[in-house]
């Protein structure tokens, strides 16, 4: 019975050792798990928390953002299988908010989906919600790429998002034409903010 019982304890003291039988209490993935999971995790380690930014590429002739308006990345709400970040743009001219945004990024077996919410101020739809893609691609732990088929038929080129992450150091979110960034926002995750935003429209 001793020699039986001492097997059982050698079993799982091996299985808390073995990075493939367990995750990490932390929450991150195990060694063996996708880019796209672990890049998840890493995404899933900012849960409750909110953080400034501001934008650092525009095509010419977009006037959406100033450059000069403070962005909030805010990443609301999680799950094991869905983030909800809201993207809160400062407006300068009137003193107030468009909390219309809220990216949404769903977990799936063979890769990640992005979505974008829109919202009114009366937390009713916006005309164009809930567009979006699947990762194309590998991809990597820091960098997913979503394609949106769309605008990829539309123009015979690759279209679609991309999304940098680098915890506890940067996150980026942007569109891109090819292989470039045709604009870019980020977000610096060093230090979060003190004081969070409120819900987004049409998620109190």
């Amino acid at each position: 019975m001793k020699q039986r019982i001492g097997w059982i304890s050698l079993v799982l003291l091996l299985a808390g050792c073995n990075p493939h039988m367990q995750n990490s209490t932390n929450g991150a993935p195990a060694a063996d798990s996708q880019p796209f999971e672990q890049f998840f995790q890493a995404l899933a380690q900012h849960c409750g928390k909110a953080y400034p930014g501001g934008l650092t590429l525009e095509p010419q002739g977009d006037d959406m953002l100033t450059g000069t308006e403070l962005l909030i990345v805010h990443f609301r709400e999680c799950s094991d299988d869905q983030l909800k970040l809201p993207f809160h743009i400062e407006l300068e001219a009137s003193q107030s908010w468009d909390r219309s945004r809220t990216w949404i990024i769903s977990r799936h077996a063979d890769g990640l989906e992005l979505r974008h919410d829109h919202r009114k101020a009366d937390g009713s739809d916006d005309s164009n919600t809930m567009y979006g893609g699947f990762t194309v691609g590998e991809g990597s732990v820091i960098t997913q790429q979503f394609q949106s088929i769309p605008r990829t038929e539309e123009s015979g080129y690759f279209r679609g998002w991309r999304i940098e992450i680098e915890p506890g150091v940067r996150y980026t979110y942007g569109t891109v034409r090819g292989d470039n960034w045709s604009w870019r926002i980020d977000f610096d995750l060093t230090e979060p903010l003190t004081e969070q935003p409120p819900a987004p429209w049409g998620h109190d």
